[in-house]
């Protein structure tokens, strides 16, 4: 593997996490929301996308370790599932901007 590719999968890699992280901390600020707010639906889909969050970061760190062979797929899977959760966490986000 050229280091032109290792780069390239570490840049990928650092902006998925970043984003990872983003939506994570985003997750810790609408639980405390919905634990003030004693929003127990809320709670429960947060709970839910923090679960989904653990399953991302393992994704994530295959993602690191794949081949070449197997690296695009994994590399759309991991993306498709933060997209999700961003997607997800801003709907809840929106929820509590309108209540």
């Amino acid at each position: 593997m050229s280091i032109v590719t290792n780069v390239a999968k570490q840049a990928v890699h650092d902006k998925i996490e970043s984003q990872i992280k983003t939506a994570q901390a985003k997750l810790e600020t609408l639980k405390a929301k919905a634990e003030s707010a004693k929003a127990n639906a809320e709670l429960n889909l947060i709970a839910d996308l923090l679960t989904k969050k653990q399953t991302i970061d393992q994704k994530l760190n295959e993602l690191k370790k794949s081949s070449e062979g197997t690296y695009q797929q994994a590399k759309t899977d991991v993306e498709s599932r933060v997209a999700e959760l961003e997607k997800a966490v801003h709907a809840i986000e929106l929820k509590f901007k309108a209540a």
